[in-house]
C-alpha cells in the first residue's frame, strides 16, 4: 500500500504577511516565475503554472484563509491534462507566526487515490517528495532574502 501523504515544514526569517504574499501565488512551487507573478488565490480559480522543464500543470484554488491557510489541487503526475477526480493531489500551505519568523507547514495528500499503476503512484509520492525539499530551500531563501 503507497503512503498518500508528504509533510514538510520550516521556519522562515520573515514576517507572516510575507510568507503569505507568496504562498498565495497559485502554482508557485512548479511554475515558473513569469507564469505566477502577479497572481492571487481565489477560491475555486484554476490557472496554469508553466514549467519549461516539467511541462504546464493546472492548478486549481481550494480554499483560502488568509493569512494562514490555503489549500491547491494539481495534477502532479499528469502534466498537461486538465483536473479530473483520479489524476489531482491535494497540497495545503499552514503558516503560524513565531515572534518575528513564520513556519510554514506543507502537506500533500491524495498519492493513493491517483488513477493508474502502483509505479505511477509510487512514483508520484517520490518524485513530489524530493520536489518539496527543494521548493523549501528555494522558497525560503527567498522569503529571508526580500524581508531583510
Amino acid at each position: 500500500m503507497i503512503e498518500d501523504r508528504i509533510e514538510r515544514e520550516t521556519v522562515i526569517s520573515a514576517s507572516l504577511e510575507r510568507v503569505w504574499s507568496l504562498v498565495a501565488r497559485p502554482g508557485f512551487w512548479v511554475a515558473d516565475e513569469e507564469s505566477v507573478r502577479g497572481t492571487v488565490a481565489r477560491e475555486g480559480e484554476v490557472m496554469v503554472a508553466k514549467n519549461p522543464e516539467f511541462g504546464d500543470f493546472p492548478v486549481r484554488v481550494e480554499k483560502v484563509e488568509p493569512p494562514t491557510y490555503v489549500a491547491y489541487r494539481w495534477a502532479s503526475a499528469y502534466p498537461g491534462q486538465e483536473l479530473r477526480k483520479g489524476n489531482s493531489t491535494l497540497v495545503e500551505f499552514t503558516l503560524t507566526q513565531e515572534g518575528d519568523k513564520t513556519r510554514l507547514r506543507i502537506v500533500e495528500s491524495g498519492f493513493a487515490a491517483l488513477a493508474g499503476s502502483e509505479e505511477l503512484r509510487s512514483r508520484a509520492l517520490r518524485d513530489n517528495a524530493g520536489g518539496w525539499l527543494q521548493v523549501l530551500d528555494v522558497f525560503k531563501a527567498n522569503a529571508e532574502q526580500s524581508s531583510a
